[in-house]
């Protein structure tokens, strides 16, 4: 099972009303499968600030976020998600790596 089917199954368990994961290794320079973006709508992050909500789906992964280098977040309830419709965008690797030309 790949990484990104881990990672959805995993989150699975927020009872997500929309789960997106997004393998966005391509856009930075340390290698496959070690950037990811996930948008998790879930009525378990009701009354919960943000850190609470990662906190939750950091949980959620166990084990599989020693694997990750890097997870952005984007956590909404199911009203804030009607009202929002869409996660931003990512933005563009700046960089840094020695692998990087």
């Amino acid at each position: 099972m790949s990484k990104l089917a881990q990672l959805q199954s995993a989150l699975a368990a927020l009872d997500p009303q929309h789960l997106e994961v997004l393998d966005e290794s391509h856009m930075h320079s340390r290698g496959l499968e070690t950037h990811y973006k996930a948008v998790i709508v879930s009525p378990a992050f009701a009354g919960l600030n943000a850190v609470k909500r990662h906190q939750k789906v950091y949980a959620s992964l166990g084990e599989l976020m020693s694997q990750v280098h890097a997870l952005a977040l984007h956590t909404y309830t199911p009203e804030e998600w009607a009202q929002q419709g869409a996660a931003p965008n990512s933005p563009t690797c700046k960089g840094g790596s020695k692998h990087a030309s």
